[in-house]
């Protein structure tokens, strides 16, 4: 199949195939949606800070300071996803990185304290509703998949003298970190300084406050090891 074919090219993987059969209206459909996204993606080519493969770009998407973007190759940007990358490091996309709808990756929250920036490694999947605050920096790796409704926090905000309120006690910023291969389940929240080892499981809904070693399954409110991969 052409299409087939096609995007095997593009993700330069000679086993990718398709597992269920579609009709000719919806290839049509398909190929035409992603067409549009083509065209929208070479106006935006032109802003970013630099690119090296096709883009992506789904309708009503908003992008603040792209010449801090790095792209990859093949970098989809869903319907109404919303960027700002105003940062000291700005945002770097691996290739073959999808950030599904609705979802917002910014790296400065007020502007008196320009924010670090966020990196996503090489093929990673984010999932609709993402909701990544790269302030202290978020560094993602290589084969991730995201849940929807996932939140990443890397800044808390200062608040142990009474006296003051806490909106005029200042921040504390500290990176996360997120493995290669992990996968991040629906509504999980990562808190500003964990370190998500490789190999991962975050279970949907936790809360992770701690850094977590490789290959741990994690859940819970706060969240905790609950197994080993290689002990499945």
């Amino acid at each position: 199949m052409f299409i087939e074919n096609l995007i095997r090219r593009l993700k330069n993987n000679p086993d990718y195939k398709w597992e269920s059969n579609y009709s000719a209206k919806d290839l049509l459909v398909i190929t035409i949606g992603r067409a549009e996204q083509v065209i929208k993606g070479l106006w935006l080519k032109l802003f970013l800070k630099k690119s090296q493969g096709l883009v992506f770009v789904g309708s009503r998407v908003k992008i603040k300071h792209a010449y801090q973007i790095s792209a990859g190759k093949n970098l989809i940007l869903d319907d109404q996803v919303s960027i700002n990358a105003l940062s000291e490091n700005g945002i770097i996309f691996g290739d073959h990185v999808s950030i599904a709808r609705d979802s917002i990756l910014f790296c400065t929250g007020i502007i008196s304290q320009k924010g670090t920036g966020i990196i996503i490694g090489n093929r990673t999947g984010i999932s609709a509703r993402a909701y990544f605050a790269g302030q202290g920096g978020i560094f993602i790796g290589d084969d991730v998949i995201f849940g929807p409704n996932v939140q990443i926090f890397s800044e808390n905000h200062n608040f142990s003298d009474l006296a003051i309120s806490v909106k005029d006690q200042g921040v504390t910023k500290h990176a996360v970190f997120v493995g290669n291969n992990c996968w991040i389940g629906g509504g999980a929240t990562i808190l500003a300084g964990v370190n998500i080892g490789a190999g991962c499981i975050i279970a949907a809904g936790s809360v992770v406050t701690k850094s977590v070693p490789a290959n741990s399954i994690v859940a819970g409110i706060p969240a905790k090891i609950i197994k080993s991969r290689g002990a499945i």
